[in-house]
């Protein structure tokens, strides 16, 4: 499963010579899978819209003894994709509040907790694109990337609640909720078409706008104060509702992503990768609304 968040990873349910296919033809869950081989061919080759059709002609090479690849235990189901998107959140909720409660960020204290933070969200990092490029999803290496990265946001949450602007954190959580609710609607709705235009266009405005926010970094490093101005005054306000525009727009990429892998009939362990993407992507826009607000509320 190609995870459709700012890691870019490299897989995907339907392939065209590299590229993510979003306009290809999908079966229906649980229906025959698109492109199975022609009756009168039997070495006719199956397209590779679907990388997890079966071999139609399993039962006869098995009949006269022809190596058979493994048969899948399970398939992934929408229940499967809830349940480990639930399972990665409770984890990085209770590490997040477990985060704000011991690390105090007072004065005497606030120093020690910034490097806890930073520590965690470096790994969180280096975890994150580590999974993003595996073949295979490992649960535990997800888990262990949504604990750290709650550490990070709860700490981040923290300062920004206590010391600048009061009620930011919860304040994030609902605008997050409500934009992931209404990007839900939205696509059930048939309002956002995601297509190989729309997938194209996203990344490019994802990519711009990292490296964007990557020299602004550099610059307010090495001159100090906010670099190049991008994430204060009225530029950082510009800024913060891009990032919580292209978050929506990566939200509606996981939801074709999970769409696809169930009528493809991906493996259940693929649910994993599924709950992987969504995470990053909303603790994204909890990012940009905490920013947002905090410039918003800095600024009365």
């Amino acid at each position: 499963m190609r995870s459709s968040n700012p890691v870019f990873s490299r897989r995907g349910f339907s392939r065209d010579n590299g590229y993510a296919r979003f306009d290809a033809q999908r079966p229906q869950a649980g229906g025959p899978a698109v492109g199975t081989v022609p009756q009168g061919n039997p070495y006719a080759q199956a397209p590779a819209g679907n990388p997890y059709a079966q071999n139609p002609y399993a039962q006869q090479d098995a009949q006269y003894g022809a190596p058979q690849a493994p048969a899948t235990t399970g398939r992934m189901t929408m229940d499967d994709v809830v349940m480990r998107t639930a399972t990665t959140l409770g984890v990085l909720v209770v590490t997040a509040a477990l985060a704000w409660a011991l690390l105090p960020v007072d004065d005497a204290h606030i120093q020690k907790s910034y490097g806890i933070a930073a520590g965690a969200g470096l790994i969180a990092m280096v975890l994150g694109f580590v999974q993003a490029f595996k073949r295979k999803a490992s649960p535990p290496l997800i888990l262990a990337y949504a604990a750290l990265e709650g550490v990070f946001l709860g700490v981040v949450s923290s300062v920004v609640d206590n010391r600048i602007a009061s009620g930011a954190a919860m304040q994030a959580v609902l605008g997050t909720m409500a934009v992931f609710v209404a990007v839900l609607v939205a696509y059930k709705a048939g309002w956002i078409r995601v297509n190989r235009r729309f997938y194209g266009f996203v990344m490019a405005a994802a990519l711009g706008f990292v490296l964007l926010m990557a020299v602004n970094m550099l610059f307010a490093v090495f001159g100090g104060g906010d670099g190049l101005g991008f994430r204060s005054g009225g530029l950082g306000i510009m800024f913060g509702i891009i990032g919580i525009l292209l978050g929506a727009a990566f939200l509606a990429l996981d939801f074709k992503m999970v769409e696809d892998g169930i009528a493809y009939g991906a493996p259940r362990e693929e649910a994993w990768l599924a709950a992987f993407g969504l995470t990053m992507t909303l603790v994204w826009i909890y990012m940009e609304f905490l920013r947002l607000i905090a410039i918003l509320q800095g600024n009365d």
